[in-house]
């Protein structure tokens, strides 16, 4: 039989609660769950591809996943999961504004490779409305994020926070 290999990507600028609910449900489909941080051109970035990288690690390790791993990629994804043999793209869902997205992108992903399934994850109804996006607003503007990450991850936008400075001083 064959190993079923899936992979979950994403910027994960910060990884959220919501991403390590995603992750943790997709590690339970395949034998093994790849997870893909790469850059997105059109997002400012407020970690490195490494730092990144490095947190999802340690989210992996918080979560005891012995069939998780960690691949930084910069290319098309359909590549990459050809790359590394990956028959199912992992995707989650918060909102209709999501799926419109993501029903685009898997209709061009399968137009590239129709080999290669996409899967959509509903979030968990108390994690939808969390966006890496808005955690990093939130603590830029002093705000707690302590509610949408882990703690780990909430040590480290508060060190980039300082370093890059907190606006909206009121």
């Amino acid at each position: 039989m064959t190993e079923r290999i899936g992979l979950y990507p994403g910027t994960f600028d910060p990884c959220t609660l919501g991403h390590a609910d995603i992750i943790r449900r997709g590690a339970k489909l395949v034998d093994r769950l790849i997870v893909g941080v790469t850059t997105n051109p059109s997002k400012t970035a407020m970690f490195t591809t490494d730092e990144r990288m490095a947190m999802m690690k340690g989210e992996i390790a918080r979560l005891g996943l012995n069939n998780v791993e960690i691949r930084g990629f910069d290319a098309l994804l359909m590549k990459f999961a050809r790359h590394v043999g990956a028959g199912i793209i992992i995707r989650g869902l918060r909102a209709v504004a999501d799926f419109e997205y993501e029903y685009q992108m898997a209709g061009m992903n399968q137009q590239l490779d129709a080999s290669i399934e996409t899967v959509f994850l509903m979030a968990d109804i108390s994690l939808q409305p969390i966006a890496s996006k808005l955690v990093k607003e939130i603590a830029l503007y002093g705000g707690d994020i302590t509610p949408f990450v882990s703690a780990p991850v909430r040590q480290a936008v508060v060190a980039r926070v300082a370093e890059l400075g907190q606006r909206g001083e009121l």
